[in-house]
């Protein structure tokens, strides 16, 4: 096989890296949602907030988030074809909806403290996190959606299905990235329950139904 066959060889067996294209989207419409200033923010706010201390440990698990994410969507993207559509699918739907929301719907928090009891790296990052990330845009969680999604993907594999220490430490990891966003006080209860149930909505769409009739993301050429 010659340089060139290798080439169209590798074009074609990860020619599904189009889905990637979206992040063009989404980038500079999420940048621009935070830059804006000329808005009213409605705050989102759960009586249920007031009662969730603030821990600055669960910055571990809410910065693990990427890595999570990054990882995950490698794995399927370079072992599952079909699995990486269905969980592009799902991820691009929630993100497309978050977006749109925010945009006619300008949400943020007011939940960030001030000062802080104790002072160690961990308080260090939250800072550093506070500074990068302004405290708008939250309603739904896409640090919780997206968390869901890769669940879904890892449970919905037939592969990762005969290794349940891999499966149950990825839930395990999942719950300990939601409970990160509301103990940071980076999100409202509201913001988890709003992920919550746009997950349920997008599920059937792109999951439930596949062995009946596939999304067409799923029946891309391979």
């Amino acid at each position: 096989m010659n340089k060139m066959e290798r080439i169209k060889k590798l074009v074609n067996d990860y020619r599904h890296a189009w889905v990637f294209l979206y992040g063009l989207i989404y980038m500079p419409w999420f940048i621009y949602l935070e830059k804006r200033t000329d808005v009213h923010y409605f705050l989102i706010h759960s009586p249920i907030d007031d009662y969730i201390p603030f821990v600055e440990y669960f910055i571990v698990p809410y910065l693990i988030w990427f890595i999570f994410i990054a990882v995950s969507a490698g794995y399927f993207f370079f072992t599952d074809k079909h699995g990486f559509y269905r969980l592009a699918a799902f991820l691009i739907a929630g993100m497309t909806f978050f977006l749109f929301l925010c945009t006619v719907f300008p949400n943020g928090l007011n939940l960030r403290p001030t000062t802080f009891v104790r002072d160690n790296i961990f308080v260090d990052l939250v800072r550093y996190v506070y500074r990068t990330d302004t405290p708008t845009n939250v309603l739904p969680s896409i640090h919780v959606f997206n968390s869901l999604g890769v669940c879904i993907a890892i449970g919905h594999s037939d592969a990762l299905k005969k290794h349940k220490n891999i499966q149950y430490s990825s839930y395990l990891l999942a719950l300990l990235i939601i409970l990160s966003t509301v103990f940071l006080k980076q999100h409202s209860v509201t913001d988890v329950i709003a992920a919550l149930t746009l997950a349920c909505i997008i599920y059937p769409f792109v999951y439930a139904t596949q062995e009946k009739k596939a999304p067409k993301l799923s029946h891309q050429p391979i």
